[in-house]
């Protein structure tokens, strides 16, 4: 099994979950390589479980938990470089991501544009599915 990992955000799996045609997320899941942590269950399970999809929480439950060690003063050194270059209304929990993503160097597949404008000022490992 590889040390690789890649944290797949809610936006993915909203995307996922609703036309379920991206392949490289299938992939990553055959290959044991997603990954997860409560801020993404907990925007997903509660929503999956009020609309019949109890199967699906479980799954998601089921993948490899990355525990959140959250550095609160990062997350505001984050959010102060996001200010500072003009990326703006990035909320607690993405910059809590983002500060786990780069903290155990794992890769994350998003497909929020905050992540993406934030790659340009901050080091980590953004996924690409292309």
């Amino acid at each position: 099994m590889s040390n690789y990992k890649v944290l797949v955000d809610s936006s993915v799996w909203i995307k996922y979950f609703k036309n379920g045609n991206i392949h490289v997320l299938d992939r990553l899941i055959e290959e044991d390589l997603v990954c997860i942590n409560e801020i993404i269950l907990t925007e997903l399970v509660p929503f999956l479980i009020h609309h019949g999809h109890k199967e699906t929480a479980e799954e998601l439950n089921a993948l490899e938990l990355i525990p959140l060690n959250i550095d609160w003063s990062i997350v505001r050194d984050y959010q102060l470089i996001n200010l500072k270059n003009g990326i703006n209304k990035v909320g607690v929990p993405d910059l809590i991501i983002l500060q786990q993503v780069i903290s155990e160097k794992i890769s994350l597949f998003s497909f929020d544009k905050h992540f993406e404008l934030m790659k340009a000022h901050l080091n980590f490992d953004l996924f690409k599915k292309d």
